[in-house]
């Protein structure tokens, strides 16, 4: 029996480099296309910035990527979001912070639509309230997360003057959705630079 040897060629660095690079980009690909099937879609970054994050030369990013619950749920109604099978495709007691519970509620809004007067429209349009309700449903943070969420509304409003709680302050006449969805992204701002302090 006859051992061969394997002698690889050398390869010079900048070819190494670009053979780095491809194969990179080539697995952001792959990744991109492919259907999650166990990863949580609710927080995304590139393999660059995990790569990154992992060697500690990634710069720290303003905010995450946020994904809200699909479009098509807000046809559902309430009690359904709480099933399993939805729960597991989406949050499933996943936990989020504050700032992310209110970035999430505002694209909620923006995706669904944003409503007054109840907590949701016939046609799934949401309020302030009934945008964090379809997120705690379907899991997105728990109950402790929501309530400091709507602590931190009702910091915001108190610092404009205003004492009314945020969930009648949604449902006041003349108020424009342009105003609450400045109100969630106001308090998720302050929510994110309170935690880095």
């Amino acid at each position: 029996m006859t051992v061969q040897t394997l002698t690889i060629p050398a390869v010079p660095a900048p070819e190494l480099a670009d053979e780095a690079a491809l194969l990179v980009r080539e697995i952001e690909q792959y990744l991109t296309a492919r259907v999650r099937t166990t990863a949580h879609p609710l927080v995304t970054k590139t393999t660059a910035e995990l790569i990154a994050e992992a060697l500690g030369t990634a710069p720290t990013p303003a905010a995450p990527v946020l994904t809200p619950p699909a479009r098509a749920l807000r046809l559902l109604p309430d009690w359904v979001l709480a099933f399993p099978l939805l729960r597991q495709l989406h949050g499933a007691g996943r936990q989020i912070s504050v700032a992310e519970h209110l970035e999430l509620t505002a694209l909620v809004i923006e995706r669904y639509g944003w409503h007054r007067g109840a907590l949701r429209s016939a046609s799934g349009r949401r309020c302030i309230l009934g945008a964090q309700a379809v997120l705690f449903r379907l899991g997105y943070g728990d109950e402790t997360t929501a309530l400091a969420a709507g602590h931190r509304l009702q910091a915001v409003l108190a610092a404009r003057g205003i004492s009314e709680p945020y969930h009648r302050w949604n449902d006041a006449t003349g108020r424009t959705r342009a105003e609450v969805l400045d109100l969630v992204r106001t308090a998720a701002a302050h929510a994110r630079q309170e935690a880095r302090q």
